[in-house]
């Protein structure tokens, strides 16, 4: 692909600063005890790629506000990244200085990512259409389906 070629999301800073993020998760994964197979390194790694999957399917939404619930749920995912890999360093897997950058290249990305979100909200793509609220036909907080109420 040329320079100038768009590709989506995957132009996004954020995205790209993700993927920095998911690449260091996988690394240290990948170097835990074997006992923590499919524990804190399988946290790890789904927490990571949900950062980088919920700004994709962001990106892919219409209107802003649909798009800011997966931004906002990326970013949620960023700060449990950092979680783990805070517990990490709790339990002596990785070394103070290591967890210290991780920390920065978390919230590198964290940053990058809210100067999106404030760039949506600034934008209001969909909002001359819809107005500003999203509709949907799914109940809402039905505990079983004779009990659901649709707005």
């Amino acid at each position: 692909m040329s320079t100038g070629d768009r590709r989506g999301f995957e132009d996004l800073d954020c995205y790209q600063l993700a993927l920095g993020v998911l690449k260091e998760a996988y690394a240290l994964a990948e170097r835990l005890p074997a006992s923590e197979r499919y524990n804190l390194a399988d946290q790890m790694r789904r927490s990571a790629v949900s950062v980088t999957l919920n700004i994709a399917e962001g990106y892919g939404r219409y209107h802003y506000l649909d798009s800011l619930r997966f931004f906002y749920c990326a970013r949620g995912s960023l700060t449990d990244t950092l979680s783990a890999s805070v517990s990490c360093a709790a339990v002596g897997y990785i070394e103070d200085a290591e967890l210290e950058r991780l920390r920065q290249q978390t919230h590198t990305a964290l940053r990058s990512l809210n100067g999106y979100i404030r760039y949506l909200r600034k934008q209001q793509r969909g909002h001359a259409e819809f107005g500003n609220q999203l509709h949907d036909d799914r109940p809402v907080f039905a505990a079983s389906p004779s009990e659901a109420v649709v707005d």
